[in-house]
């Protein structure tokens, strides 16, 4: 089975949902839906945080224990 070619990055793809999920929130009664919207969309900063840091150029490979 062949792969499509990614047309987005995984940050963009991230961020577009991110805009998306924010302006379902926007039309969002309180309840079940809303908070599933709200746990969705901190998942997703979180996914953006966590590549951000992992994708820095700042991040070290981890230093071997001396002992």
């Amino acid at each position: 089975m062949r792969r499509r070619p990614e047309l987005h990055s995984f940050d963009e793809r991230l961020t577009a949902e991110k805009l998306r999920i924010k302006a379902a929130l926007e039309n969002a009664r309180l309840g079940s839906e809303r908070d599933l919207l709200e746990r969705k969309l901190r998942q997703i900063e979180t996914a953006l945080h966590i590549d951000g840091w992992v994708s820095s150029k700042e991040l070290q490979p981890p230093k071997p224990e001396l002992g």
